[in-house]
């Protein structure tokens, strides 16, 4: 059953007079150039916006417009987005400033169609930049939004289906208000994330879109949106190696494709090592003359693997010099070399013998 454009039409102008009242006053709203809207959205994709806010405030400085970006020295990047985690976001966003500067003479495109062409960028973030910065009625379908249309319509279709989702888009761009695009847009994610809530029962009491919302007549909120089952998470054993040698930590690069691919990492070998099967590993690398003792395990979970780490901490005594790894300082790993998080967890609960 398609969507009810007579309900949908509703809900502009009390959404939009309860954002101007209570809209959170956040950083990327207070400068709606398409750059500064382009870094936030990427951002705030799988973070929450406490989380953001000083990532945003600090890459801001550092990368200030497109051209600073696309310039940016690769560990650099990825030292200041350090903690924020799906590395190839930022990585696609300097490929994106890079397309920039040499197609559009490092001036942010305002077209939706060359937005959506950029690295990195898909409907939702194209629909966001273009209403937002140029308001333009494009609209922005997150998870949020979804949440707030299909309780608002009671619609049960489950919302991965790319046909039901592209349908939204379409009937909200319909109802889009032509002068207040990129308002409308903010209200709806507004709504979603303080009122219409995922987690808990929502707010509908404080929503001003109650009266015409399906699901809170019929009392059924937590039914929608209706997902689908995820696949169980995949659950991969390592054991990962804290090794120090003259008051250096050892790291190395891992594979430029894969998960976190191209990122530092610590030492590491697949599954449940014990202290025998370590020191082969040391000797076929060339360290010899180690102390090794257990450390604390720690977990780490992605979208769809589990990493369970076991962790030792190895004294080295001699390393050939034609070593494999990269031999940093504590200052080093605070200021230049990302870790990925998994691997600060380790690194962080195991303090260095």
């Amino acid at each position: 059953m398609p969507l009810d454009l007579t309900q949908l039409s509703q809900i502009t102008e009390p959404l939009l007079a309860w954002y101007e009242k209570n809209a959170r006053v956040l950083p990327w709203r207070e400068n709606t150039d398409a750059y500064r809207v382009w870094v936030s959205e990427i951002m705030l994709q799988q973070t929450r916006v406490d989380t953001v806010i000083p990532y945003y405030e600090r890459f801001l400085r550092r990368f200030p417009d497109v051209a600073a970006l696309a310039a940016a020295p690769e560990q650099e990047l990825l030292k200041m987005w350090e903690g924020l985690g799906y590395y190839s976001r930022v990585r696609n966003m300097q490929k994106a400033a890079q397309q920039i500067c040499e197609k559009h003479n490092g001036i942010f495109p305002n077209e939706y169609e060359q937005i959506l062409s950029l690295p990195g960028i898909g409907a939702y973030t194209a629909g966001a930049v273009a209403s937002i910065a140029w308001n333009k009625p494009y609209a922005a379908v997150d998870g949020n939004v979804l949440r707030v249309v299909t309780r608002l319509t009671a619609d049960s279709r489950e919302i991965s289906n790319t046909k039901f989702k592209n349908e939204i888009t379409a009937a909200l761009q319909e109802i889009y208000p032509v002068d207040k695009c990129g308002i409308f847009t903010q209200s709806l994610m507004e709504l979603g994330a303080v009122v219409c809530m995922p987690n808990g029962a929502p707010r509908c009491t404080e929503c001003p879109l109650q009266s015409l919302c399906s699901a809170c007549a019929a009392g059924t909120q937590p039914e929608y949106p209706v997902k689908k089952k995820q696949a169980q998470r995949r659950i991969e054993e390592k054991t990962v190696l804290i090794m120090i040698y003259a008051g250096r930590l050892a790291l190395q690069k891992r594979a430029r494709s894969g998960l976190l691919g191209g990122m530092w990492e610590l030492p590491n070998l697949s599954g449940k090592a014990d202290t025998a099967q370590i020191q082969k590993w040391l000797a076929k690398h060339k360290i010899t003359q180690c102390r090794i003792v257990k450390g604390r395990p720690a977990r780490h979970i992605f979208t769809h693997i589990e990493w369970q780490m076991d962790s030792y901490l190895i004294e080295c005594g001699q390393v050939s010099a034609d070593s494999d790894f990269t031999w940093i300082t504590e200052q080093d790993l605070e200021n230049e070399y990302a870790l990925p998080t998994a691997f600060k967890k380790v690194y962080t609960q195991n303090r260095p013998l």
